[in-house]
């Protein structure tokens, strides 16, 4: 871009230079806003055609813009895409992304890439001092609430059935409204709340941590984005990328830790993971016999 101080978002790049723009402009940049991941893969004659004006005039709006030319400013315009802001703040802009960054390689080559990158990264982010914090917090609770956001529900859901299974009094507070604040209330100073947040956190999720520390219980989050309110004596965070702009948000990377912790957790439980598992099967093997 010529302009080194260009703004890194399309809205502001259309104010910025709002008195220099052209109907031509005008009509461009409403095909481009209204559309924006179509927008962002056409070529200046495709996206001049659709705004009815001359072939030429994408590519004088994008030097007017401060690029050097339309094919810069389609590579800003799909790096908005992979950032997932502004215009493109969705996840079928994201999904749209993703596709694009594969390109000739493959989508299942391109997805295995961006795990193992992830996960490489969560090697060098994650410390075995934290995950230990964390196991020493389940250890020495009286009951263990767990709650997500987006795809951290379903991890919720598995640590709760996992934490039972091990031996530990567990409640996945995947329900909404009353369920959660019936649950909640019961919580004392002995207890966990234990959440999965990814893409930040919910009102919801916030009122449940602000009845947790009301009534003194501990609060551990494992998330993908800094949360600063969970900030605390008590509280714990694990936060850790699960990939960057463009690339697949790692489900793997938050799984990887739970287990670890899990498995921490059995390490210093002086054999009560074991027993439980061990009984668990006894039962559950015990119950299919008598289902046959």
């Amino acid at each position: 871009m010529n302009n080194p101080n260009l703004a890194s978002d399309i809205s502001q790049i259309i104010t910025q230079n709002f008195g220099k723009l052209t109907d031509a402009d005008t009509r461009i940049l409403k095909v481009l806003t209204s559309d924006p991941i179509r927008g962002a893969f056409e070529n200046s004659t495709e996206v001049s055609s659709r705004a009815g004006v001359h072939p030429a005039s994408a590519v004088r709006l994008a030097r007017r813009l401060g690029f050097s030319g339309y094919p810069e400013f389609r590579s800003f315009l799909q790096n908005s895409l992979m950032e997932g802001q502004g215009e493109y703040a969705d996840p079928t802009a994201r999904i749209a992304a993703r596709i694009a960054r594969a390109g000739e390689g493959g989508l299942l080559s391109s997805l295995i890439d961006s795990e193992v990158t992830a996960l490489e990264h969560l090697r060098e982010s994650v410390r075995d001092a934290q995950i230990r914090e964390f196991a020493e917090v389940l250890l020495g609770a009286r009951r263990i609430f767990t709650a997500g956001t987006s795809h951290g529900t379903a991890l919720a859901k598995l640590m709760a059935m996992r934490l039972r299974r091990s031996g530990y009094d567990a409640v996945d507070l995947g329900g909404v409204g009353q369920h959660q604040i019936e649950w909640a209330y019961t919580m004392t100073d002995r207890d966990v709340l234990f959440l999965s947040c990814f893409r930040g956190t919910t009102q919801q999720l916030r009122h449940l941590t602000d009845i947790a520390a009301e009534r003194g219980a501990t609060c551990l989050l494992l998330c993908d984005v800094d949360e600063d309110y969970l900030k605390g004596e008590k509280n714990k965070q694990i936060c850790v990328s699960r990939g960057g702009a463009g690339e697949s948000q790692s489900l793997v990377v938050p799984m990887t830790i739970a287990n670890t912790i899990i498995l921490d957790l059995a390490s210093i439980d002086a054999g009560k993971t074991m027993r439980s598992l061990n009984a668990f099967k006894r039962v559950r093997e015990s119950y299919r016999s008598a289902s046959s």
